[in-house]
């Protein structure tokens, strides 16, 4: 129950900080909107107009932002659109956030009203290890698009670029310049948001593996690795050669124990035969013997 309470706080605190960051994520691109102001000084200057503003907001379809400059001549203007459409990079981190975040808020109800469900049958862990594996993705691929997104909305929205649109400015006599440029540290957070999401879902991915019945099969029956196995085959090379020096000792201490065998049985067999011929000398006359009697009488 205790390990059941430190792993479902452990997990809370985890998703709480998916979700701040998810946030911020879509919060900081999704709620962008900038302007930039430039300026026309006619030759005539009642012909001039010192405030030019172009607004543009998320999605960034710069195609459809427009503006309408003086053209420096009887009260005339021209409508002017901006260069590009970068709606479906916003969009798609934008909805890879918002999933995420609403991902990760099923999940705190899962993890704190269902957890004997979320284990049963080792499918919940299962199905957590894919979702996340594939968000930490998504966020790589969607943070990716949308920094290259940014880097070409600057560039179509640069003051310097938008001159070059009008037609007045085409003219050496007019004197344009810009007066204001757009504020991108909103739109540079939220890059940085993507690829922080990006860190924390990978790095979620070893934690959620944990409770999948892969991680624990493997705790279960270790697999030897190949140092293991290197090892295990040089003992073994070691204890046969040991095996075969013993061998071989035996053989060379069995010829030595059947020679003394064999010289044992030859003195014992020479012991016999001397003392029967003894006992043969008492029976019957032996010449020795009576020379020896005869002697000592």
């Amino acid at each position: 129950m205790e390990n059941n309470l430190k792993m479902i706080c452990f997990g809370f605190n985890n998703i709480f900080i998916f979700q701040i960051f998810a946030i911020c994520a879509f919060a900081t691109c999704g709620g962008y909107s900038g302007h930039l102001r430039v300026r026309v000084e006619c030759l005539d200057k009642s012909q001039s107009n010192l405030s030019i503003t172009v607004n543009f907001a998320y999605p960034f379809r710069l195609q459809k932002v427009h503006f309408q400059p003086t053209l420096c001549e009887r009260n005339r203007q021209e409508s002017i659109f901006l260069v590009g459409d970068y709606s479906s990079s916003a969009q798609f981190f934008v909805t890879v956030a918002v999933f995420a975040f609403l991902y990760s808020l099923m999940a705190t109800v899962v993890y704190i009203y269902y957890q004997n469900k979320y284990r049963e049958g080792n499918r919940g862990p299962l199905v957590d290890f894919v979702v996340t594996v594939l968000f930490a993705f998504m966020w790589l691929v969607s943070s990716c698009a949308w920094a290259k997104a940014l880097s070409d909305v600057k560039s179509a929205t640069d003051p310097t670029q938008v001159l070059l649109l009008i037609s007045a400015c085409r003219y050496p006599a007019n004197r344009c310049s810009a007066s204001h440029h757009p504020v991108w540290s909103e739109l540079n957070t939220s890059v940085v948001f993507g690829f922080v999401n990006f860190i924390l879902w990978t790095g979620n991915i070893w934690f959620v593996f944990k409770e999948t019945g892969w991680y624990k099969t493997g705790q279960r029956y270790p697999m030897r690795s190949a140092s293991g196995r290197r090892a295990n085959g040089m003992s073994q090379r070691l204890y046969s050669q040991s095996s075969f020096d013993q061998s071989g000792d035996s053989f060379y201490q069995h010829p030595y124990r059947q020679s003394s065998f064999d010289q044992s049985r030859e003195s014992f067999g020479q012991q016999h035969y001397s003392q029967g011929s003894f006992n043969q000398c008492r029976n019957v006359f032996c010449p020795e013997t009576s020379f020896l009697n005869l002697k000592v009488a």
